[in-house]
């Protein structure tokens, strides 16, 4: 469902139409800003997030999380998939996507801009391999200070960033 945020359903995470929909390069058409301008709160289908994001403040940047053949499963060992996915609802807001077609960069976690980003010129950021407790935390942290386009990249996240193949030049 467009204009949804953190702690969205299972049926949500899995609908093939509901991935177009969630797909980091449609931030402008899924954000919340656009969704429902009108409405003073935005709520999502499970009733935790609003408008203003998880801890209250100006609608923040929005989180995708890969979750389908390889990001999210036992093909990436040594992660707790589900402990990621949770901590980054925790604080953030997260959308779980299909396959985002980088599966040899799983795990795959894009950090949208907010609306303020966006004003600023800036694009969604990807990272892969986010394969660690303190990759997720760094996330957050940057998340919490604003994100692409408000906040700079922190030196240690820049080690996680690529280009997906369809943003590459000539493609």
């Amino acid at each position: 469902m467009p204009g949804t945020w953190a702690n969205e359903t299972s049926a949500n995470e899995t609908s093939p139409e509901k991935a177009s929909e969630t797909s980091p390069e449609k931030a402008d058409e899924t954000s919340p800003e656009k969704a429902d301008e009108t409405s003073p709160e935005k709520t999502s289908t499970a009733g935790t997030a609003n408008r203003t994001g998880v801890r209250g403040g100006p609608a923040p940047c929005r989180v995708v999380v890969c979750r389908d053949c390889c990001c999210g499963s036992s093909k990436v060992t040594g992660v707790d998939h589900a402990a990621q996915t949770a901590r980054l609802r925790a604080e953030v807001p997260v959308r779980v996507s299909e396959c985002l077609d980088v599966c040899e960069q799983a795990n795959v976690i894009v950090v949208q801009p907010s609306a303020a980003g966006r004003s600023a010129g800036a694009r969604p950021v990807w990272l892969g391999l986010v394969n660690d407790a303190d990759a997720t935390e760094d996330i957050v942290t940057w998340v919490h200070a604003g994100g692409p386009g408000v906040a700079p990249l922190p030196d240690i996240l820049d080690l996680y960033t690529f280009t997906p193949p369809r943003r590459r030049a000539g493609s």
